[in-house]
């Protein structure tokens, strides 16, 4: 008898054939018979109609925090997620000096728009050091398993204090001290270590995530200590900018380790022919022996906008700062009046860059996040809040500014951004 059968799903395995129907049989928590399985269990699923899937590994995440305090770590186990890789784009928390816990938590705040309030709260810090991080998480229970790597954010903090926070140039010292760091978090269970080189990521405060302009020899310092561990991923949120200088240094860090190196590859609203260049860039260092691999996401990275988002189509208007101090609630009686939303429509907002334009005023990228009962990731063009404006004859900003204003000013602009 098997301890579970999952019966009639439509099995995919994972291995590029075909969707088929098949029993799945599981003794102790491994797979023991996949097929037509003709005996008995002590519990079993009638799968019929559904999709049944080894599970997956999500392998770009920030719960860094949450893990702390979550067994369920949701959403993430509620869609079939079995593992979960964090401390991604360079930010986490540790290694942490006890002076730097609100300092990190900004950090994170303000690259991954987790509350600050949130991880205040929840997080405990029963640590200091990478690998007393790793001994906490190796106290608690949780439904899915964890990966974690080593933050560059975290590191150079640790090291160089405000220095490093001011992203100022490391000195072979703290390049020694940063190296030695990620060889203990390796050598702790890390999977990695992970840096940022994109002017996407600020802090709280507005300051790029420290290593954002780290310059080669501390990217080879680190990951020369990657390779003196024997194993470990050097993975990297990147502008790419040049592209052909990343790549160089991305090469030989992998050709002198032997260490995959990867990054996320995306597509600039800017410039939205670049990933044809990175991919073909990618092809090169491969077939030069060097092991760069993309990290590709299944759909648009997006950004929900609301007005109670970090940003939102409104957030440069100064009629709009002149309120945004407020708490919520008082806020949001501001802005039903109807005198103050003209005042917002017709300012002029203040210069906030080319990705800034797009955010707050990028219309035919903007599209209203809730559909009836459904949330809507994969709108349809002329559904877009520019679209609309051309069938009404509404100016773009009224129809975003209503939009917002819905479910008691809480409805959700979306914004497929990359």
């Amino acid at each position: 008898m098997h301890d579970l059968i999952i019966r009639g799903g439509t099995l995919v395995d994972g291995t590029g054939a075909p969707a088929r129907i098949a029993d799945v049989a599981i003794d102790n928590g491994i797979v023991t018979e996949v097929g037509s399985v003709t005996g008995t269990a002590k519990r079993e699923i009638d799968a019929t109609g559904l999709v049944v899937t080894p599970g997956w590994v999500d392998i770009h995440t920030h719960y860094d925090g949450q893990v702390t305090w979550d067994p369920l770590l949701s959403p993430s186990c509620w869609h079939g997620v079995t593992t979960v890789v964090m401390g991604n784009c360079g930010v986490g928390f540790a290694p942490a000096k006890p002076d730097k816990h609100d300092w990190l938590i900004g950090l994170m705040e303000g690259v991954e728009d987790i509350p600050g309030a949130a991880l205040a709260e929840g997080i405990e810090w029963n640590w200091e050091t990478f690998p007393e991080y790793m001994d906490s998480l190796d106290k608690q229970s949780r439904v899915l398993d964890v990966a974690t790597q080593v933050p560059h954010g975290s590191v150079r903090a640790y090291v160089m204090g405000e220095r490093g926070a001011r992203n100022e140039a490391a000195t072979d010292e703290d390049i020694a001290a940063m190296a030695e760091i990620v060889k203990e978090g390796i050598a702790a269970g890390a999977l990695g270590f992970s840096t940022s080189r994109t002017m996407l990521h600020l802090s709280k405060d507005g300051e790029p995530v420290p290593g954002t302009f780290a310059n080669k020899a501390e990217l080879l310092g680190i990951g020369r200590a990657l390779g003196a561990a024997g194993h470990g991923v050097f993975e990297m949120a990147s502008d790419m900018t040049p592209a052909e200088e990343e790549f160089n240094w991305m090469k030989e860090l992998s050709a002198e380790t032997g260490l995959p190196v990867t990054y996320a590859l995306l597509q600039s609203p800017v410039e939205p022919e670049k990933w044809r260049d990175m991919l073909r860039l990618t092809d090169e260092a491969r077939k030069q022996g060097a092991n760069v691999t993309a990290q590709i996401a299944c759909r648009p990275t997006g950004l929900v906008l609301g007005w109670q988002s970090t940003v939102h189509p409104f957030i440069a208007h100064p009629a709009y700062q002149e309120i945004a101090h407020l708490p919520f609630a008082e806020r949001l009686e501001k802005l039903k009046d109807p005198t103050r939303r003209e005042k917002i429509l017709n300012d002029t907002p203040r210069e906030m860059g080319v990705l800034g334009y797009i955010l707050t005023q990028g219309f035919d990228r903007m599209f209203r996040l809730e559909q009836g009962e459904a949330l809507e990731y994969e709108p349809r063009a002329e559904d877009s809040v520019a679209a609309l404006a051309t069938t009404t004859g509404q100016k773009p900003q009224a129809i975003v500014y209503d939009m917002l204003m819905e479910k008691d000013g809480r409805g959700y602009v979306y914004l497929p951004l990359l």
